[in-house]
């Protein structure tokens, strides 16, 4: 080949590249974008949904966002749903602490390798609260009716068995002296359904995210009795009692963000990348934060998915020592 053509030609393959380096940096929604919500309407997964969707319709790049509901299987039916739309950006799912304990416990099979983890948005803490009229005034008077009998109370969480509501139950336990699965539990298909039974009296004691007992609290329908956070919160909870303060040893807390189907490629992953980031430099989500008792941790996709390769083992461990799983092969 002359030196002349080979030069055309190599002029042709570095133009050739070029234009696939520029599609392969640019990415944005051409249709309407969904998000998927893996419980029912009115708990905190949901409240997370709608506010990412009015943060980031607020942004460039969306002529559309609707929220969608997918209830069921502890969570299963949501991310199952996300599965199936491989490759597909537009398709993103609301993602918490039950992405990992679903697949620890074996509720389901699916888990977040096979899905594209995109980030970690923020934090929220777990509290325990009862309707107004409940004769319960404090944790310390949970932990004395726990141990004097540890299927006295009903306690009440949504979605999941082993996520983090059901963990912070289980430490409540294991603080009073008792195992784990003597006590008498009832698992919600979504925080609204289950906090609606809670203050209808249907089960003695919730445990939830604390933007779930806020807002009920501010209506004057709810006590919270304790919080798990190592210190008092703002945003409406700074008269909430930690549990540590009343002597109890249950400190943890929640996370929430988002996951995409698998087979995204870079482009997709870094355009959501970017939106996130635009949300959480935002004035709103500034006041989002206080309004729904949530603390800031935003982590991107490559560091949110080495956070949950470490947090997957944590969590086994954690729930291994409560009692609530066994060990593989036991």
């Amino acid at each position: 080949m002359s030196v002349v053509r080979w030069s055309r030609l190599s002029g042709v393959i570095a133009a050739l590249l070029a234009v696939d380096s520029a599609g392969a940096q640019e990415w944005k929604p051409a249709k309407n974008v969904e998000i998927v919500v893996n419980s029912g309407a009115g708990g905190a997964a949901d409240r997370g949904a709608r506010v990412a969707q009015r943060l980031l319709g607020a942004g460039p790049g969306f002529s559309s966002i609707t929220v969608v509901n997918r209830p069921g299987g502890a969570g299963t039916v949501g991310f199952t749903y996300v599965f199936q739309h491989a490759g597909d950006a537009h398709i993103i799912g609301t993602m918490g602490t039950s992405i990992l304990t679903n697949e620890i416990v074996g509720t389901s099979k699916l888990g977040y390798r096979d899905l594209t983890p995109l980030n970690i948005l923020m934090r929220e803490y777990v509290v325990a609260w009862v309707r107004a009229e409940s004769p319960i005034a404090s944790a310390k008077e949970v932990m004395a009716r726990l141990r004097k009998d540890p299927a006295s109370l009903s306690f009440g969480f949504a979605t999941a068995p082993g996520n983090q509501n059901h963990i912070v139950i289980g430490m409540l336990a294991r603080a009073a002296g008792v195992d784990p699965k003597l006590l008498k539990t009832v698992i919600f298909s979504s925080g609204g359904a289950g906090m609606t039974a809670a203050l209808g009296g249907h089960v003695d004691v919730w445990i939830g995210t604390s933007g779930g007992g806020l807002q009920h609290q501010r209506a004057g329908k709810a006590r919270v009795l304790g919080v798990s956070s190592a210190r008092r919160q703002e945003g409406g909870l700074e008269a909430a009692p930690t549990f540590r303060e009343q002597g109890i040893d249950a400190e943890y807390y929640a996370w929430r963000g988002f996951v995409g189907p698998r087979g995204l490629t870079t482009a997709q992953t870094a355009f959501w990348d970017q939106a996130f980031a635009g949300v959480i430099k935002s004035e709103e989500w500034r006041k989002d934060l206080l309004l729904n008792a949530w603390a800031e941790d935003f982590t991107g996709a490559a560091e949110t998915r080495k956070r949950l390769d470490a947090e997957y083992e944590q969590l086994t461990e954690r729930l291994i020592e409560l009692g609530l799983v066994t060990r593989p092969g036991r």
